[in-house]
């Protein structure tokens, strides 16, 4: 999926977050819960840019997501990093 999409389908941010969301409730995680959060703010973010809340006049060119899916995507690893060690803490406690 392109992070291109995000800019005119912010729900799709939600989406993630909900995702990550879920991944922080069953394995209780900082890292997960960072992710979900950055990504419900990103959502936030976006629809403000899309209803041109945040932006005076030309809201088409977006450097700021030269900073901004970096750092989405750094946190999303790290988040999904966190809760695959989560799980498998999870399931070798169970054993």
């Amino acid at each position: 999926m392109s992070l291109a999409l995000f800019p005119e389908y912010p729900f799709l941010a939600f989406l993630v977050a909900a995702v990550f969301w879920g991944l922080y409730r069953a394995v209780r995680r900082r890292a997960v819960l960072l992710a979900a959060s950055l990504w419900l703010f990103y959502g936030c973010y976006e629809y403000g840019m899309k209803f041109r809340l945040l932006c005076s006049g030309e809201c088409n060119i977006r450097v700021d997501l030269l900073l901004i899916y970096p750092a989405l995507l750094a946190v999303s690893l790290v988040g999904v990093a966190g809760a695959f060690a989560g799980l498998r803490n999870r399931s070798t406690d169970g054993k």
